[in-house]
């Protein structure tokens, strides 16, 4: 059945073809016959009845430049969609916070993936510390005196923002490197919030895996390996994409946090995973599937759809059933 779906995602124009995963989630509601629709986070406007809309255009997407084709914009009720995919990149900032409060305006009514309030709930760093036995060693603080001393046990660390994307503001600090005071000092001067400290894991030399999840189950994986003299494994800033496969301890940690993003409504994940354990939760807005497909010969986009139109579905039966 053709879906009507709105897609509250960054311009079009700054999308990269050969990497976007919102990109080839698109191509293939294209290819399914749904329908389209495009607007901004900024488009969104709640009025005094309650009404959620947003200035949206239609859409069509392809391959061949130019990428995509935008109609006139219109005032859409949120509300009379069949899905909203949620794809704004990140920072989860105030300003992102702020478009999961008003999304979920229509959520009840609507399916959102991700559900709104799962990911306003599941900060990307912070929603792994609930998952403390899979994680390195791991210290959030403001308190220097915490760090020096979590620094003192576990030798090499990393800094890095609660809040950073990207591989932004992340610093690997050898035992004996005499720059912490300063980092922490130019941390305090940016940020409000505490840093999370974490014990070095050497093996991130090997590389830093991102696992996609489609409801809770793994469903593809690539490796992705820092350039030499490079503490971040981010495909943007120069890391290399290389196929990989799931290990046993893998599939645990899949196993461990798949019932809990299932009950939150989050759909589509991706998770970070150096050596034997878990770095990050990626519930924002996850990328990777252009990558995994290219290096496995896979579609995984059809799995997020297949997973997508089984919610559509159970909604609808208990909507029957009501």
């Amino acid at each position: 059945m053709a879906l009507q779906v709105a897609i509250q995602m960054d311009p079009m124009e700054t999308i990269n073809v050969a990497a976007d995963s919102t990109f080839v989630l698109a191509l293939e509601a294209q290819a399914r016959g749904h329908g389209l629709l495009h607007y901004l986070p900024r488009d969104l406007t709640l009025g005094d009845g309650g009404q959620l809309t947003a200035r949206a255009r239609p859409l069509r997407v392809r391959r061949d430049a130019p990428h995509y084709e935008l109609g006139p914009a219109r005032l859409l009720d949120l509300a009379t969609v069949d899905l909203v995919l949620m794809r704004q990149d990140p920072p989860f900032d105030m300003a992102y916070i702020t478009a999961t409060h008003l999304l979920e305006h229509v959520s009840r009514r609507v399916l959102v993936v991700n559900d709104p309030a799962g990911v306003r709930n599941a900060p990307e760093k912070l929603f792994a510390t609930h998952f403390m036995g899979l994680m390195p060693p791991t210290l959030i603080t403001s308190d220097p005196a915490a760090i020096a001393e979590f620094r003192h046990r576990h030798g090499d660390v990393i800094l890095k923002p609660i809040f950073g994307n990207g591989g932004a503001g992340v610093f690997h600090l050898k035992s004996d490197d005499d720059n912490l005071n300063a980092l922490l000092e130019m941390f305090t001067r940016l940020y409000r919030e505490p840093i999370i400290v974490q014990r070095y894991l050497p093996e991130i030399r090997q590389g830093d895996k991102r696992i996609i999840l489609v409801e809770g189950e793994p469903v593809g994986a690539v490796l992705r390996v820092p350039q030499a003299g490079e503490a971040r494994a981010n495909l943007h800033v120069g890391g290399t994409a290389k196929k990989a496969t799931l290990t046993a301890r893998d599939r645990a940690i899949c196993a461990a946090i798949g019932p809990t993003l299932r009950e939150q409504g989050l759909v589509f994940v991706g998770i970070d995973v150096i050596g034997d354990y878990l770095t990050e939760i990626n519930v924002t807005s996850p990328t990777g599937i252009q990558e995994i497909n290219r290096l496995d010969g896979g579609r995984l986009e059809t799995a997020v759809w297949d997973a997508i139109d089984a919610r559509l579905a159970a909604g609808k039966r208990r909507y029957s059933a009501s």
